[in-house]
């Protein structure tokens, strides 16, 4: 597979063999009318910045967040930081020792992405993100300890929720829906260092209308997968993004701990 890492010899793993997707007709109606009663977050802005992206996307025109706010004066510092939920927090002194993101003491406001958008060009790739289940930090997204579905989430996503649930994990550490808008794309990039783990990270993915060409590659794209399943797992450690399509795409990434009876019928499955 050339330089793809992969999953047991095989780019990903389509799981309709082993999951029952017959619900996906209803799931698409209920996320779609729960997406119209929502304000959803943005995020992916900083992927270059945190280092992730595949060699040919660091040359690209899109501008990142993390670079946009470190390039800052001071005035626009202050128009930046006067947008935040706690404005008070920030001293304009202080500029160069805070972070901003996903995942960072100092998550954005919606506010504060707006104004990345609209006044510096950040690109944001995913314009739709809504978490169901959420983590604090990456390190801990395979956990289910403290966390629990979002109440607005059970009311809005009941079906949905019950999809996820039934799922073949002992634990959910994370659930998120990642949507891009039409002519959108995904920049090709990675969640973590091949060979910074035996084993690949535990997750499953499906997008319920089948039509969001996410797909996986080699440091080369070289050898480039577009995922054919609406449900798959696929490695993490591979560079990985979503082709623009003319329309709205979504899927949805649960992460956490397979059941074991789960690994061992995927292993006689597809182990190569």
């Amino acid at each position: 597979m050339s330089n793809l890492c992969g999953i047991w010899g095989h780019p990903y793993l389509d799981l309709r063999p082993h999951i029952d997707t017959s619900s996906f007709g209803a799931l698409d109606r209920e996320i779609s009318l729960g997406l119209c009663e929502l304000s959803p977050s943005y995020t992916g802005g900083s992927l270059k910045s945190l280092g992730v992206v595949a060699p040919w996307v660091d040359a690209d025109p899109y501008a990142d967040l993390g670079h946009v706010i470190s390039s800052f004066s001071r005035e626009e510092f202050a128009d930046f930081v006067a947008l935040a939920e706690e404005p008070g927090d920030f001293e304009l002194a202080r500029q160069a020792d805070y972070d901003f993101g996903d995942e960072t003491d100092h998550p954005l406001s919606r506010r504060q992405m707006r104004f990345l958008k609209y006044r510096h060009g950040v690109y944001f790739p995913w314009q739709v993100c809504y978490h169901f289940l959420e983590n604090q930090r990456w390190e801990d997204k395979h956990s289910a300890a403290g966390k629990a579905f979002e109440p607005e989430a059970e009311q809005l996503f009941p079906q949905t929720l019950a999809f996820i649930r039934s799922l073949p994990f002992t634990e959910i550490g994370r659930a998120v829906l990642f949507g891009l808008d039409a002519n959108d794309h995904a920049p090709a990039h990675r969640d973590s260092e091949p060979g910074s783990s035996l084993e690949v990270a535990q997750s499953i993915s499906f997008a319920p209308r089948g039509n969001k060409r996410f797909y996986v590659c080699d440091p080369e794209n070289e050898r480039h997968s577009i995922v054919q399943a609406p449900i798959y797992w696929f490695n993490d450690m591979d560079y990985h993004g979503v082709e623009a399509d003319p329309f709205f795409r979504y899927s949805i990434r649960v992460d956490g701990v397979f059941e074991r009876s789960f690994v061992k019928r995927l292993q006689q499955a597809h182990r190569r």
